[in-house]
């Protein structure tokens, strides 16, 4: 008999597989902490420059004295969120001669400078700032404020950020070959292993450099654990099970995203918080003994005798009998080159279409993740809000897929979600500031929406995909992902880079529109909801005639 069938005997998703689902998805939630870690970790605050020769110079207005040096010194900019207001550049500061007349202490412990200033005229020369003071109402510290990634430093931040994602789409190819080859139990413990090697140092790191090779490898790791762990996952149930088992994966990443909002709040340092996320990673080092191998792997590699001892234990976990004596027959599929997919430009335009929609809806999933550090409003509440979002999405996707079908979820989700983006440009630029909810709300239903689609695009693929090239098939959209994933930083951060009103709906504006534009696109794929999966080449090419 075929492996499947097996699970006839064993059960397809009994106490056994629950609990070594449960193991094997762990890694995900801090797969996924890592992921959107940089929301805080490398969140900028405001700031202003620092005043030369004033001690103790604070973000926060200490007193008159301290106001009047401020306005004396910080150049004034028009406040993009407010253009009737005014407020402190960032970047530049009047270069007046100073002379330090006497140092006095408040009664607050504040010690304010006096300064005598020559030359106090707007014709005095502007410098850009040496130094940089930071509001601390958010955080005490984070590695933007440590090592001033600020103005003309500002896309070191972005840059780090990308460093992540690049590691994710080298470890997504790397990892699974390894995965392939020696094991998966080998393949997500190098990557655990590769992961406490990266993140728990980090908090000690005081280069840049260091710091952006050190979440490459974090990066890197991440695809390792949670490529290889919904590996596991769909080869430790049987088939009746695999959709629920898979859009569940999803929701592990979205419980790791939802604890890093709680933890975020209660570790305000950089250093602390990331302590909290990667020590506990630590227990892992566990899995040597306590996790199984993948028997269906096993059996692949001719290890019959190891895969039938595993069978046995599930089978007597869960209560079911397994026959002492079976031949499993290992089903040989011929293999076909991709170049198949250009017999037929219909086919060609289905598979670009498709590679297009991995691409936009990672680089929607993940830069939303990353811009809710810029949506006005306490950042914690609105991470918080995006990663319940998130999790609705993947709920309303694992109830609707068999009942509506994969092609309306699919095509609805990028709708609504780019609709919902391209309406938070209409109200970021003329809906007042105390009503800014609206745009964060517009801004959680896109996000709900890329979860939605997020969930349903692997599913859909390997349905849409023939037998000859599934796996490379999959393996191309999701390098796409990747690629998205990779553009995902530089998206979300177009509010921090281009300054002004246009620069606040940048974001929002791209991911929006590219979502509704390939959803429009999905239209022209078929349905693939009962269907049975195409063999050849001309089943897929003539799959809704």
């Amino acid at each position: 008999m075929a492996y499947d069938d097996v699970f006839t005997h064993i059960g397809s998703c009994g106490p056994y597989q629950r609990r070594v689902y449960l193991l094997q998805t762990l890694p995900v939630v801090f797969g996924a902490i890592q992921s959107a870690l940089t929301v805080f970790i490398l969140f900028s605050p405001q700031h202003r420059c620092s005043i030369p020769s004033l001690v103790n110079d604070t973000f926060a207005v200490q007193n008159a004295a301290h106001e009047s040096v401020i306005n004396q010194t910080i150049l004034m900019k028009e406040d993009d969120s407010n253009e009737d207001e005014s407020k402190y550049s960032e970047c530049y500061m009047y270069n007046h001669v100073t002379t330090l007349l006497q140092s006095e202490t408040n009664d607050s412990g504040f010690e304010i400078s006096n300064l005598e200033y020559n030359a106090l005229n707007k014709s005095s020369q502007i410098v850009e700032c040496s130094e940089w003071v930071y509001d601390s109402t958010d955080f005490e510290s984070t590695f933007v404020t440590q090592s001033n990634l600020v103005c003309s430093r500002k896309l070191h931040r972005t840059h780090a950020t990308m460093s992540y994602f690049g590691g994710f789409a080298l470890g997504s190819l790397l990892l699974g070959m390894i995965s392939d080859a020696f094991g998966r139990k080998i393949g997500l413990l190098l990557s655990l292993f590769i992961h406490i090697a990266s993140n728990v140092p980090l908090g000690f790191v005081q280069d840049y450099h260091v710091f952006a090779i050190l979440r490459f490898f974090s990066g890197f790791s991440s695809a390792g654990m949670v490529q290889t762990s919904f590996v596991m996952d769909m080869e430790l149930v049987g088939p009746q099970s695999r959709m629920i088992a898979g859009c569940s994966f999803q929701t592990f990443w979205g419980v790791g995203t939802i604890m890093l909002a709680g933890l975020a709040f209660l570790f305000r340092d950089w250093k602390h918080l990331n302590l909290a996320v990667s020590v506990p990673t630590v227990l892992f080092i566990s899995y040597i003994w306590i996790l199984p191998e993948s028997s269906r792997w096993l059996f692949v590699k001719q290890r019959h005798s190891d895969a039938f001892r595993i069978l046995r234990k599930a089978a007597k976990v869960n209560k079911r009998i397994l026959p002492p004596k079976f031949v499993m027959v290992q089903n040989q599929e011929a293999s076909s080159s991709l170049t198949v997919i250009f017999k037929s430009p219909r086919l060609v335009i289905r598979t670009l279409i498709l590679c297009l929609n991995w691409l936009i809806v990672a680089m929607e999933f993940s830069g939303l993740s990353l811009n809710a550090g810029n949506l006005s409003g306490d950042v914690f509440l609105n991470f918080l809000l995006t990663s319940l979002a998130e999790v609705v999405g993947f709920c309303l996707c694992m109830a609707l897929l068999n009942k509506v079908g994969r092609k309306p979820v699919y095509v609805g989700s990028l709708l609504i979600g780019g609709i919902s983006l391209i309406l938070t440009i209409f109200t970021t630029l003329y809906i007042p500031e105390e009503s800014q909810w609206i745009t964060i709300a517009l801004s959680l239903f896109g996000k709900m929406g890329a979860a939605a689609a997020f969930c349903t695009a692997f599913l859909y693929s390997s349905e849409f995909f023939p037998t000859v090239i599934r796996n490379s098939a999959v393996g191309i959209c999701s390098f796409f992902a990747r690629i998205g994933g990779m553009l995902s930083p530089y998206v979300a951060d177009l509010g921090y880079i281009v300054e002004g009103q246009f620069g606040k709906i940048l974001p929002m504006a791209v991911l929006g529109i590219s979502s509704f534009v390939v959803g429009l696109l999905t239209l022209y794929l078929p349905e693939t909801l009962g269907k049975k999966l195409p063999e050849t080449i001309e089943h897929t090419i003539n799959y809704d005639r």
